[in-house]
C-alpha cells in the first residue's frame, strides 16, 4: 500500500484531499505545518507528499528542499506541490526545490486523483 503525507496549514484543504483519496488504496497521514511534516516524514516514509507552498513557519519550498536533502541515497518521495500561486516563477521555484510536479489551487477532486495516480 502506497503512503501519502498531506501537508497544508488549512484543515479544510487537508479534509478535502483526504476525502478525495480515502477510497483509494493509500495509507494517508496529515500535517498542518512544515515542521510537523518533516517529523512525520521521518518515521512514516511516504511514497508521496502533497505539499502546500504557502504555510507559516517552514514554507512548502523549504520543506521540499529538506525532504530532498534528507533522502540522500534512500528512496525519495514523489512531491506534488499544491499552490494558489499559478505564475510561472512560483511553479519554477517549486520544481527547482525538488518537487516532482505542481498543481494549482483550486483543483477538482478528479484532477488531484489523476495527478496522484500519474505520479505514483
Amino acid at each position: 500500500m502506497k503512503r501519502i503525507l498531506i501537508v497544508d496549514d488549512q484543515s479544510e484543504i487537508r479534509d478535502l484531499i483526504t476525502m478525495t483519496l480515502e477510497d483509494e488504496p493509500f495509507e494517508l497521514r496529515e500535517a498542518g505545518d512544515g515542521a510537523t511534516a518533516l517529523q512525520i516524514a521521518e518515521s512514516f516514509k511516504p511514497d508521496m507528499v502533497l505539499l502546500d507552498v504557502m504555510m507559516p513557519g517552514f514554507s512548502g519550498i523549504q520543506v521540499c528542499e529538506q525532504l530532498r536533502s534528507k533522502s540522500g541515497s534512500s528512496k525519495s518521495p514523489v512531491i506534488l506541490m499544491l499552490s494558489a500561486l499559478a505564475d510561472v516563477t512560483s511553479r519554477d521555484a517549486g520544481l527547482q526545490a525538488g518537487a516532482t510536479d505542481y498543481l494549482c489551487k483550486p483543483f477538482s477532486p478528479s484532477e488531484l486523483r489523476h495527478a496522484v495516480h500519474r505520479l505514483l
